[in-house]
């Protein structure tokens, strides 16, 4: 997968306020970013590795580096990403 490059945009008055409190509207986007991704493997590594320890049909290893373990997990059938679970929610 490609890197995903991200932009948005603010009006005058919204970044007014943010310069009331931020040094740096760029540099904070970025960290709240780098923060959400964090939160969101933390979730997954936990959540998949539950799973998979739960489940006896797998039997292979899992993966102690993230990319190896998010390509496992990606490629699993029974996966699927926020998007896809909003249109086929579980019951």
């Amino acid at each position: 997968m490609a890197s995903k490059t991200v932009t948005t945009t603010i009006s005058e008055t919204d970044q007014k306020i943010l310069n009331n409190d931020l040094l740096d509207i760029d540099a904070w986007v970025q960290n709240a970013l780098v923060g959400k991704i964090n939160n969101c493997w933390n979730r997954m590594k936990e959540s998949w590795t539950n799973r998979l320890m739960d489940d006896e049909s797998f039997t292979d290893p899992i993966p102690s580096n993230k990319e190896d373990f998010v390509t496992l997990i990606l490629s699993r059938p029974d996966y699927t990403n926020r998007a896809d679970q909003e249109i086929n929610p579980k019951e």
